[in-house]
């Protein structure tokens, strides 16, 4: 039988351009969160490396095997802690060619790499005067989506843009999940017309709980992340709310029996 409770832990982690000091402060915050009781704890997206299509070959990693999954599998191992990696940019090659991925790797409390999710919906913005990303210049878009298996229920995997859209989400709920969890870096544009928005629509939806983790704002990058690390519950309130940008972790209690309660009493 699932287990009724846990508690979910969002590290919204600063971010450098140093990969090994990125990974070993992610390590200090993962066994932080574990002190404190947390059963899932979860990174923000590219938590290994700074953000933008000229860092994605760079920081590149080769999944299994690199020093990121490596360091993720050991935390996770170490902590005892179902750990959702955030995402980092993952290297595929070929004999003829090479091709980069945003991705999220999912490590249960012995280590072990129980499912992979590459992001589907690539970041491509156009909003004239304000900001231009095209993360398609550099990434490929992935193919399948990602639920994992938990005693506390199936969580399914999206990544930032991903929250973009309904169908994600939809396909989770339908396939039995109890929350959706994003590690996703808004900016400054984009992250105050719609992060919270975007969260509470997706709970609403489906009546299950959403949660999204992002990086710590750092106003001398060249992409800053608007912060503001979430959890939504199922009736699509808003739970437990990061500070705007600092670092930090983010706890909320996911009570898995609010789902069926939200659905029975609002069909």
């Amino acid at each position: 039988m699932a287990q009724k409770k846990f508690k979910l832990a969002l590290i919204q982690l600063k971010v450098t351009n140093v990969k090994e000091s990125n990974l070993a402060h992610a390590r200090t915050k993962v066994l932080e969160a574990a002190r404190n009781g947390a059963n899932v704890v979860v990174l923000p997206e590219c938590f290994n490396s700074p953000y933008g299509t000229k860092f994605f070959p760079q920081y590149a990693e080769t999944i299994p095997g690199g020093p990121s999954t490596t360091a993720l599998s050991e935390m996770a191992k170490e902590a005892s802690v179902y750990l959702i990696g955030g995402s980092i940019p993952e290297l595929i090659s070929t004999p003829t060619s090479q091709k980069y991925y945003n991705t999220c790797t999912v490590y249960s409390p012995a280590g072990s790499l129980m499912g992979t999710y590459r992001k589907c919906h690539l970041f491509d913005i156009n909003i004239p005067g304000q900001i231009t990303f095209q993360e398609s210049e550099v990434l490929s878009p992935g193919d399948k989506f990602t639920h994992i298996e938990t005693p506390f229920g199936k969580i399914g995997i999206g990544i930032c843009y991903d929250l973009r859209f309904p169908e994600p989400a939809m396909i989770a709920a339908r396939h039995g999940c109890i929350a959706m969890i994003y590690p996703g870096a808004f900016n400054m544009t984009t992250g105050p017309l719609h992060w919270e928005l975007l969260q509470r629509a997706r709970a609403a939806d489906n009546q299950f709980y959403v949660a999204s983790c992002s990086p710590a704002r750092d106003l001398t990058a060249g992409y800053t992340a608007w912060g503001h690390s979430m959890v939504v519950d199922p009736l699509g309130q808003v739970q437990a709310e990061a500070d705007e940008g600092k670092e930090g972790i983010l706890y909320a209690e996911i009570d898995v029996d609010m789902v069926r309660e939200a659905r029975d009493s609002i069909p």
